[in-house]
């Protein structure tokens, strides 16, 4: 087959010279009558069809010079479009120049030409379309979009738009204008030139389905900012593309309808939104929804929750079935197989924002949108959103089913976490995200928190305003929780509690004054909080281990005075008598003691935190609720509910009713029932059993350290007259050395001389008194002068006894007491005492029935170890030796009125350790010591 003859068009210079003549002179020419065209037409068709499209076409087009000859002739044909009636009419295209020409866009024949501006010559359409074409194509590549802004071919396309109307000119025209809209500074020339309101028209003007989706595309593009977004929507873009889509059209329109929309509802502007629901927009997108193509799905479901920023359009949002659509997408998201985090943001800010509004709650209830916040709120991935979605539960306030749910649900420990987490700020929002409840609110021109504004219009429909105008503008938006109903004020509360008092009116009653109280990122978590605790029992989701937690963490750790409904909502438990009960079983009044009066918080123990200095606010906030939990177990049916727990209760409960009766019950309060503790303890074995649950499984980390604190704390109230003085540990004559009567035996001449020696295992041989020896015990009585063979010999061996064991032992047979040999094998405090020489001298006393000696041993020990050079450490140490009189001294030790809690709290934790399974012993030195039973020994300081 003979190859192609090859024509001038192949030539990329030959065209080139085509259109800049065609610039410079004009848009006509001579026809070439072989051809039926004009060298112009077939140059343009040539470029379009072979060059551009060519690998490196556009490239190549650009370097050599073409885009400027290409938008002068685009100017002209602009300024021709101004004059039709100039521009010479033409003749039709024959058959070959149509066939050679552009086919036609798909679609209805253009209809939609403008009655004041006549439809342009075919000639210059052909031109028109062509050159669109090719400058369309070239606006693919960022040189060249930057090129054709340098040369100023913006204004050109947009005249072009304007005047001239036939369908595929605005196509390609619409095209070239989204290409260029790709770069920013381009996007705003074409903002400035005023392409938006032309190409608003075109999406009314035009039928055909191709000229609409360039249309779409360029309007997308164009919204490349928030500034650029407005303005679009203010000069009505949006209206006619929600118009469109309610219109079924086809898949490839309703996609770029989609994506189009997405792209203007970023941010969404009240006029964005107004338009949207004037076009009959949402029905449609609820519907494309549940679209088969994803990319449509996905960015209906965007568009929706893009929506959801303007409180104007929420209820309508609802009403077409938005919510449900919202909540089942996020549950999906959520799943096993969900999107990663990132992708649920959205969703989850539109979920929040429909809780503004009542009907939108209640469609979320019944959609199960309750179950999801919990969930969301319980996973640590979501934790930036956590903030949010408290703020957002707030509008559920007074729903009581819903809080039925959201109880049911754990939500209470929930918010006390958020109480103690460092969870972000609630991200503040526009002032027209808020309730459409009352679309007449008017918010104040200043800067307000996003916590008041969420909240704003809650208060006014829960009656705490009469109305917008109602709310002070100097009520700080960080400080404005609204004052609770029915909420007598607390007895804790302090004047530096408190802020200046406002005036609020409220619907039928007269001007009040009430309090101002800080409001940060615990304000929305606090008043839920206090919502529940409002309940007529709420013991079973506040009194409770982490809700207890978290609520004291907030007041001992706020930087600055906490919030007063914290410390109301404390109040408020512990002055219900429905509480009680929680209080004894959770530890609560023990908790309470532990970290408001003495300072040590869960997280301080065993090991302490660096924290801020306890303030004696602190203290006084724990005495005064110890208080009124001392009131209501004072009570008649205190009374009944403690006896009934340590009677009656189980096991667990029996322990920690034992534990917290010396805290609730206190003589120094007018008590009804003063009896009440010695009853349950001592009568009924309260205390017997709190002993015996010390070597269990501890049921609560503190368990330790409140034992030991109750037990101190019921020694004062068994013996409320003794002096916390402990008396001396340590007699006299150890802290005076009396005269040593050993020591003349071991000079160079003693006096008197000895008459005997005892072998030590080592070779060492120590010399004794044989009348001496004999008469200060039976056992060397029966060894020295009886019928043994050692009462005949001068080297009497010892066997099992090191030097520095024997050496207290030696002086006792002679006579010392106090002379301080007894201090010689002691170790010094952090030394084991087990296999300590200590050990084997009192062990050798024993054997050799030496009592003086043990008990000048066992106080010797007590004087190094339990005086004031030892620590809590040592308790053990001591303990493990297995004296009763040193286990009486270690409990001595352990609940002295000196102690301070910590050292007290680690001294039980060591003896506990010490004593095992073997808890016999312990019981029985911790009871002596309780019930003040003296064993005959005194106590070491």
């Amino acid at each position: 087959m003979a190859a192609a003859k090859p024509t001038l068009t192949d030539s990329l210079s030959f065209c080139l010279a085509q259109l800049a003549a065609a610039a410079g002179e004009g848009l006509g020419g001579e026809k070439d009558p072989a051809t039926n065209e004009t060298p112009l037409g077939r140059a343009l068709l040539a470029l379009r069809t072979r060059h551009i499209k060519a690998a490196g076409g556009i490239e190549r087009f650009r370097a050599r010079g073409g885009l400027r000859p290409l938008l002068a002739l685009l100017r002209r044909a602009a300024a021709a479009g101004y004059a039709p009636s100039q521009a010479s009419p033409g003749s039709a295209p024959s058959a070959a120049s149509a066939a050679s020409s552009p086919a036609p866009a798909s679609g209805p024949a253009p209809s939609a030409v403008s009655s004041s501006t006549p439809s342009p010559p075919v000639r210059l359409r052909k031109t028109l379309d062509l050159a669109l074409s090719i400058l369309a194509d070239c606006c693919t590549e960022g040189a060249c979009r930057a090129e054709v802004r340098r040369l100023g071919g913006i204004l050109p396309l947009v005249t072009i738009l304007q005047c001239m109307k036939t369908d595929s000119i605005q196509n390609r025209t619409a095209r070239a204008l989204g290409n260029l809209a790709m770069e920013p500074e381009s996007c705003g020339d074409i903002h400035c030139a005023g392409a938006v309101p032309l190409l608003v028209e075109s999406l009314t003007a035009c039928q055909d389905s191709q000229c609409l989706q360039s249309v779409v595309r360029a309007l997308r593009n164009l919204a490349d900012s928030p500034q650029h977004r407005l303005a679009l929507a203010q000069q009505g873009a949006v209206r006619p593309l929600a118009e469109l889509l309610a219109t079924a059209p086809d898949a490839a329109l309703t996609s770029a309808l989609v994506r189009a929309l997405l792209e203007l509802s970023r941010g969404c502007s009240r006029a964005c939104a107004e338009q949207l629901s004037l076009g009959g927009g949402l029905g449609p997108l609820v519907s494309l929804a549940s679209h088969p193509k994803r990319v449509v799905r996905e960015g209906t479901i965007l568009i929706l929750a893009n929506l959801c920023a303007q409180g104007l359009i929420r209820p309508a949002l609802g009403n077409a079935g938005g919510v449900e659509v919202l909540v089942d997408e996020l549950r999906q998201r959520r799943g096993p197989n969900g999107a990663s985090p990132a992708s649920q943001q959205p969703l989850v800010r539109a979920v929040c924002l429909l809780c503004r509004e009542a009907i939108n709650r209640a469609r979320l209830r019944d959609a199960g949108g309750l179950d999801l916040l919990i969930g969301l709120l319980r996973d640590p991935r979501a934790s930036a959103w956590h903030p949010r979605i408290v703020a957002a539960l707030v509008g559920f306030l007074y729903d009581t089913g819903a809080l039925g749910r959201l109880q049911a649900l754990g939500l209470v420990p929930l918010l006390a976490g958020q109480l103690c987490g460092e969870a972000g700020e609630e991200e503040e929002e526009g002032r027209e995200a808020a309730s459409w409840d009352f679309p007449e609110e008017r918010t104040p021109e200043r800067a307000q928190g996003g916590s008041f504004r969420s909240l704003r219009s809650w208060l006014i429909s829960e009656g705490y305003a009469a109305g917008p105008d109602d709310i002070s503008p100097d009520w700080s938006p960080e400080q404005c929780p609204p004052p609770e109903p029915m909420e007598p004020a607390s007895p804790i509360l302090t004047p530096t509690s408190l802020r200046a008092p406002r005036t609020q009116r409220t619907p039928g009653r007269s001007p009040a004054a009430a309090i101002e109280e800080p409001w940060g990122r615990e304000g929305p978590a606090l008043l839920l909080l206090s919502r529940f605790s409002q309940a007529p029992d709420p013991s079973g989701a506040l009194v409770t281990g982490p809700a207890l937690y978290g609520l004291l963490t907030y007041v001992t750790g706020a930087p600055g005075p906490p919030s007063p409904r914290a410390l109301r909502i404390l109040s408020r438990l512990t002055c219900n008598p429905a509480c009680l009960e929680a209080f004894v079983r959770s530890y609560g009044a023990a908790l309470l003691r532990a970290w408001l009066v003495l300072g040590v918080a869960p997280d301080d123990w065993p090991a302490p935190r660096a924290r801020p200095t306890l303030h004696s606010r602190h203290r006084e906030l724990g005495e005064r609720l110890l208080q009124n939990l001392t009131v209501q177990a004072e009570s008649p049916f205190g009374v009944g509910a403690l006896t009934h727990l340590l009677l009656s209760g189980s096991p667990e409960d029996r322990v920690a009713c034992a534990l917290t009766l010396p805290f609730i019950c206190r003589p120094s309060l007018p008590c009804r029932k003063p009896s009440l503790w010695r009853r349950l303890l001592l009568e009924q074995g309260g205390l017997r059993l709190l002993l015996a649950a010390l070597t269990r499984p501890a049921p609560h980390p503190l368990f330790l350290f409140f034992a030991a604190d109750s037990l101190s704390c019921l020694q004062d109230l068994v013996s409320p007259t003794v002096s916390p003085a402990i008396p001396q540990a340590v007699p006299m004559d150890l802290d005076s050395p009396s005269p040593c009567l050993y020591e003349p035996l071991l000079g160079p001449a003693p006096v008197p001389a000895p008459d005997l020696h005892f072998l030590l295992d080592s070779g060492l041989q120590l010399p004794a008194q044989r009348a001496a020896s004999a008469t200060a015990s039976p056992f060397f009585r029966a060894l020295l002068s009886g019928s043994f063979a050692e009462a005949q010999m001068d080297l009497v061996p010892l066997r099992g006894l090191s030097p520095g064991a024997a050496w207290p032992i030696l002086h006792h047979l002679h006579g010392c007491r106090g002379c301080g040999a007894a201090l010689g094998p002691v170790p010094p405090p952090g030394q084991p005492l087990l296999g300590s020489e200590a050990e084997e001298a009192l062990e050798a006393a024993g054997r050799f029935l030496l009592p003086g000696l043990e008990e000048e041993l066992e106080e010797a020990v007590g004087r190094i170890h339990l005086g004031p050079q030892g620590g809590p450490e040592s308790v053990g140490e001591v303990f493990r030796l297995g004296r009763p009189r040193l286990a009486a001294h270690c409990a001595r030790w352990t609940l002295g009125p000196q102690q301070c809690p910590r050292k007290r709290g680690l001294a039980l934790v060591g003896l506990v350790e010490a004593a095992g399974e073997e808890a016999g012993p312990l019981t029985e030195a911790l009871l002596a010591v309780v019930m003040g039973i003296e064993l005959g020994a005194r106590v070491p300081a």
